[in-house]
């Protein structure tokens, strides 16, 4: 029945500031970009090399979501990535605060957890 994840949708506080990360920062290739009048609200349709899709949304006054300390729902979204470490050091590069890098006790692989612009926990995943 399911084969993969489509899309992970994400609603922004600032559309600019959101796009140039996940665009310029994490080199996401814009699929479409649509500005919705009736709702004051930009689409943007971003790709990942696996062909899943980030669709980053903005709207005025959208509410904060709670996320540290851990809190229900969506716990964070992962990329995988072949070095973590190398991964990490070129997103630090372009100014990505970063923390350390740790190690998954289950499966040995190495992770790292970031935030885009707000605030929202992103992990890069060594496959």
């Amino acid at each position: 029945m399911l084969k993969r994840i489509h899309h992970a949708a994400i609603i922004c506080s600032d559309y600019a500031v959101s796009k140039h990360f996940y665009v310029e920062l994490l080199g996401l290739k814009v699929l479409a970009e649509n500005f919705r009048a009736a709702r004051q609200s930009y689409k943007l349709d971003l790709a990942l090399p696996d062909g899943g899709q980030i669709e980053l949304f903005s709207f005025a006054d959208a509410p904060e979501r709670p996320s540290y300390p851990e809190a229900l729902g969506l716990r964070h979204l992962a990329f995988v990535v072949d070095d973590v470490a190398k991964a990490k050091q070129l997103l630090e590069a372009k100014g990505i605060a970063m923390e350390d890098i740790r190690i998954d006790e289950y499966t040995q692989r190495r992770f790292v957890f970031f935030a885009d612009p707000d605030g929202l926990p992103l992990e890069l995943y060594e496959a």
